[in-house]
This record gives structure tokens, C-alpha cells and sequence, in this order.
């Protein structure tokens, strides 16, 4: 199957190759979509990975995407208003997306570290009509969101069970097919053997592709 990876955000392409390299291993073809989202604009980024999963679509063959956090958001915008026939993804995985406002980006926005770093992607995260726009994915979706915090993060989260970015509920993801939670954390889940086996799972179960309009 050819897996199409987008990573999260302040992250690039590199921080899932590991994962990668180990689904390669598993009989799979990976590419690697990559972005700036302190640089580029989200439309800009969407329409990008719109091309590619396009181009992915028309080779014929079984396709599959695994996205991390941010990436997942965009997987989702990207995957809006697909032209009718064109073959859609088999499965999308969902590596600690926030599905909802994060509680991290809305106390953290309006700082200019913040700023700087994330960009126009960032500041979109704190916006609750941004994530009420986002189009319900229309191929069968599976989160996996971690519970391994780290100490200084529960005053952050309160008493709410998170991987240290993204709380569960933040993740939960209304018509996914599954949620799955992991003893991981959300900066490194990617590259923990538990995350690794479950998506190459997922990868193996889904088989092939779906036609558009029927998820």
C-alpha cells in the first residue's frame, strides 16, 4: 500500500522517518508530505497536500494516510470536497490530532514565541469555528491519542488524562471508526513499537480503496 505521512506542526518530515523506515520494512511505500507552518499559510498547505493525495489517487493503487497532530487537521481539510470518482484513501490513522480547541492552544496563542513558531497554523488552532468548518474525513478514521504526560503538564490539563500536548477528549474525534489509547506521548508517538504495530495493523486491515461518498 503507499502511505502518504504528514507531520505535525514545528515538526518536519524527518520526525517520521522512523516510522517510515518501519513501514517500508512492513511491504508498504512511504512519501512524505512536508510543510512550514510558521511560514505558510494554511490554505497554501492544504492545497499542497490536496495535489498529492490527487496524484496518489489517479496511480491506481491502494492508499493509505497517517498523519500526526496538526497533520491530521490538514488530511481532514484536504480531503473536502473530493471530486466525485476519484478513488479516496483506505484508511486515515490519526497520530495525537486535537479534534477540538487544545486547551494548550488557547492559553498559548496569543504569546509571541507562540506566534513565531506555529504561525497562522497556530493561531487557527485556538479558533473553535475553525474546527467547527473542518469537514467530517469521509474514509474510515481511527485515532490513536496517548495518555503518558509529563508532571509539570497536569496543572495544564487539570484532572484530564493527556499525552502532555493533547488531552483525550481534545483527540476524540465524533464518526471515527476507533480510539485507541496509548501509554505514549504526543511529541514521540510515532516512534513507540506499540504506536508502530498498531498502525501497521490498521494499514493491513484496510486492504484498499474507497469510492468517493462511501466511507
Amino acid at each position: 500500500m503507499h502511505v502518504l505521512l504528514i507531520h505535525g506542526l514545528a515538526r518536519t518530515p524527518l520526525s517520521l522517518l522512523g516510522l517510515a523506515g518501519d513501514l517500508r520494512r512492513a511491504g508498504h511505500r512511504t512519501e512524505s508530505v512536508g510543510y512550514l507552518g510558521a511560514l505558510e499559510s494554511w490554505q497554501r498547505i492544504v492545497a499542497r497536500v490536496r495535489g498529492r493525495l490527487g496524484v496518489a489517487a489517479c496511480a491506481g493503487a491502494p492508499y493509505a494516510i497517517v498523519a500526526h497532530s496538526l497533520g491530521g487537521l490538514i488530511a481532514r481539510a484536504a480531503l473536502g470536497e473530493w471530486p466525485a470518482g476519484r478513488p479516496l484513501p483506505g484508511r486515515l490513522v490519526l497520530l495525537g490530532t486535537p479534534n477540538r480547541v487544545p486547551r494548550l492552544a488557547r492559553r498559548f496563542h496569543r504569546w509571541w514565541p507562540y506566534r513565531l513558531l506555529n504561525g497562522e497554523c497556530g493561531q487557527l488552532l485556538a479558533e473553535a469555528a475553525f474546527f467547527a468548518a473542518l469537514p467530517r474525513p469521509p474514509v474510515p478514521t481511527v485515532v490513536i491519542a496517548g495518555t503518558k504526560s509529563w508532571p509539570r503538564a497536569l496543572g495544564l490539563f487539570g484532572d484530564a488524562a493527556n499525552d502532555g500536548i493533547v488531552a483525550l477528549d481534545e483527540a476524540r474525534l465524533d464518526g471515527a471508526a476507533e480510539f485507541i489509547e496509548l501509554p505514549v506521548s504526543h511529541t514521540f508517538m510515532m516512534n513507540d513499537r506499540r504506536v508502530r504495530a498498531t498502525v501497521r495493523d490498521l494499514l493491513a486491515q484496510a486492504g484498499g480503496t474507497s469510492e468517493a461518498g462511501d466511507p
